[in-house]
């Protein structure tokens, strides 16, 4: 089911709805695509507020789906998740209008990492997780997703979220600075309008291009990282330990269901 896009106020308010709890997988992945390339098409000069459905934002990639290709074998297989993964967190992270992510509800490991790919972040004052919980889990985090986390989080607190791997509470989410305002469930889609609209369509030149100038070193330090290190994902995600702690996190995900 391809995202639900609407012009709202001056905005392109994009719905993920590619499942219940938006786990990313190949379909997530296509979804995404799909929505942007609708969105340059006929939104192009709107900016762009992206927000889930129900109490999650995207609890992050669909375990079923990767684990299964982690545990595959294959260097290729792995190299390609990372390949695909990568394209769709820069696709948003490059837009060149601004991008706002309306966090509704949880906001998981990738599905964080979703929001952080946004200009600004706004969240709803409800109960939910906000984390990097990747490593705790045994899946090595890539150069390309470490430079947009330090961009978003500053590096102190992007070393913090990535290496400990803990799940915040909203508050200490917030006090962490993951997001730019928090407001109540109401007030979330015209609070993230209204940051969208930090400029007049006049001045989207001047804001794709500034844009780029700040994401000029992250992007340069991507193009330069990914290549030297992601060499090294598929071997570490073929590491006993890593996956002693996936095959931990799946069965643990079998007795909840």
């Amino acid at each position: 089911m391809a995202w639900h896009i609407e012009a709202v106020d001056g905005c392109a308010v994009v719905r993920m709805n590619t499942n219940k709890v938006n786990v990313q997988n190949a379909l997530f992945f296509a979804d995404l695509h799909d929505a942007f390339d609708r969105l340059e098409r006929e939104f192009g000069e709107l900016p762009v507020v992206l927000t889930g459905q129900g109490d999650a934002f995207s609890a992050g990639i669909d375990f079923d789906y990767s684990f299964g290709i982690f545990g595959s074998g294959s260097k290729d297989a792995v190299r390609e998740w990372y390949k695909a993964y990568r394209e769709t967190n820069l696709r948003i992270f490059e837009y060149s209008r601004p991008t706002v992510a309306a966090v509704n509800g949880h906001a998981i490991a990738g599905g964080l990492i979703t929001a952080l790919d946004c200009d600004f972040r706004v969240a709803a004052r409800k109960p939910a997780k906000f984390g990097l919980n990747e490593v705790p889990i045994g899946i090595p985090m890539p150069a390309a997703y470490v430079e947009i986390i330090k961009y978003a989080l500053g590096d102190q607190v992007g070393a913090l979220a990535t290496l400990r791997g803990k799940l915040y509470t909203l508050e200490e989410a917030e006090r962490l600075g993951f997001f730019h305002e928090v407001v109540e469930p109401e007030q979330l889609l015209a609070t993230a309008i209204g940051y969208a609209k930090c400029i007049t369509p006049d001045c989207n030149t001047a804001y794709a291009m500034s844009k780029k100038a700040l994401h000029d070193s992250v992007m340069r330090q991507i193009e330069e990282r990914t290549v030297a290190l992601d060499d090294y994902l598929p071997a570490g995600m073929g590491d006993a330990g890593n996956r002693r702690a996936q095959d931990r996190r799946r069965q643990e995900i079998m007795r909840k269901r």
